[in-house]
C-alpha cells in the first residue's frame, strides 16, 4: 500500500485530551505517533467521534490543535492537524526547549536509519 502521509511519523507514547468541539466533551487518550501534520490516537475503548473535529491538546508538546478526523476503527483514531487553528500552551520556555530536542531526536534517528539501510 503507497504510504499517502505527507511526512513520516514518529512513534511515541503521549498523553493527550481530545475533546470534541460540537459539545465540549473531553476524552483521554494517547497519541501513538505523531509528525507535524497529523497523529494516531488510541482511546480506552470504541469511541464515538464527530464527522469532522476535534481539539487534540499534548501537554507534553505544549500544544493544542484542530485536528480533523481521517479514520477511526475502534478505538483507534487517526487525524490530520490544522496548523492554522494551532495555539502554544502557557508555560515557560521549557515547551519550547523539549520541542526542539524532540525535532532533533526524530531528525537524529532518521539519519541513523538511512544510514543504516544504506
Amino acid at each position: 500500500m503507497p504510504e499517502r502521509r505527507q511526512s513520516a511519523r514518529d512513534k511515541v507514547i503521549y498523553g493527550g485530551v481530545a475533546e470534541i468541539a460540537d459539545n465540549g466533551t473531553a476524552r483521554d487518550c494517547v497519541v501513538r505517533d505523531i509528525s507535524e501534520h497529523g497523529a494516531h490516537l488510541e482511546f480506552n475503548n470504541a469511541v464515538r467521534l464527530p464527522k469532522d473535529s476535534l481539539r487534540l491538546t499534548i501537554a507534553r508538546k505544549g500544544r493544542s490543535v484542530m485536528a480533523r478526523i481521517i479514520w477511526w476503527r475502534d478505538n483507534f483514531v487517526g487525524v490530520a492537524f490544522n496548523p492554522e487553528q494551532s495555539y502554544e500552551l502557557p508555560g515557560s520556555d521549557l515547551a519550547e526547549r523539549l520541542r526542539k530536542s524532540e525535532k532533533k531526536k526524530r531528525q537524529l534517528q532518521r539519519r541513523i536509519k538511512e544510514l543504516i539501510e544504506g
